[in-house]
């Protein structure tokens, strides 16, 4: 069963139609790269399926692991494995990283029927997923992204991913603003958190990232349809070539 099967899916936001049809089917153990260029729909798509309330879906269906997604709430929606990594992560001024972790973890446990985590087994699972990612210590004990500059908060991005262990990763232009080496370690979580379990969606304008966070599929969005379907290799033909030659395509 795939985990993901989006269908002929139109979405509005403010009145104007900014998805056309999407198609896009997802299994476990999948990575896909989104790609295409400014005002596509991809950040749309990444919206439509967290449940941002600015969002309305007018025609279609996204089934997530045999149920109805968009019948779902925000929360359940998360609470069923759904995480969305900013392209702007915000800052929670008086919220500790300790205390927003376990309260996320333990709501996830309680959707699931599991006991909450003794302060003793949350600490220790902090430690471990810590490691993942390369987090300071000192930063896991402050504020949520307060003070943080932006590789910090991507990187504590994917610290709350690897504590959160979402069935379906949405990384939305995760790589925007990063340099080489934040960018590296970031990238190395995300493939240390892949199994044949969950799935990643990649929405990326830039090369780097998918060198080193590989997907087996890239789709090319514009003018709120899916209009290719390719491997890697499409990903490479867009970076040497930009996207006129999609447009060529298309007859335009």
């Amino acid at each position: 069963m795939s985990l993901l099967e989006i269908k002929n899916l139109h979405a509005t936001v403010g009145g104007k139609e900014i998805l056309r049809g999407i198609n896009l089917t997802i299994n476990p153990g999948e990575i896909h790269a989104v790609m295409g260029p400014n005002g596509a729909g991809k950040s749309t798509l990444s919206a439509i399926l967290t449940g941002n309330p600015q969002y309305t879906v007018t025609e279609g269906s996204i089934t997530y692991n045999g149920k109805d997604l968009l019948a779902m709430s925000p929360e359940q929606r998360a609470w069923e494995g759904i995480f969305l990594s900013f392209q702007y992560p915000v800052e929670i001024p008086g919220v500790s990283m300790v205390n927003f972790m376990r309260t996320a973890v333990n709501a996830h446990r309680e959707y699931q029927g599991k006991p909450a985590l003794t302060a003793t087994e949350f600490l220790k699972m902090m430690r471990e997923k810590r490691a993942v990612v390369q987090l300071d210590n000192k930063l896991a004990n402050r504020s949520v992204n307060e003070g943080f500059s932006g590789g910090e908060k991507k990187r504590n991005e994917i610290f709350q991913m690897a504590m959160l262990e979402p069935r379906l990763s949405i990384l939305d232009e995760t790589d925007s603003g990063l340099d080489v080496d934040a960018l590296r370690v970031v990238s190395d979580g995300v493939n240390r958190l892949k199994s044949a379990d969950n799935a990643s969606i990649v929405i990326t304008h830039y090369q780097k990232l998918l060198d080193y966070v590989k997907p087996q599929f890239v789709h090319i969005v514009y003018k709120g349809r899916i209009v290719k379907d390719g491997g890697p290799e499409l990903a490479d033909r867009i970076f040497a070539e930009g996207f006129d030659w999609i447009k060529q395509e298309l007859g335009e």
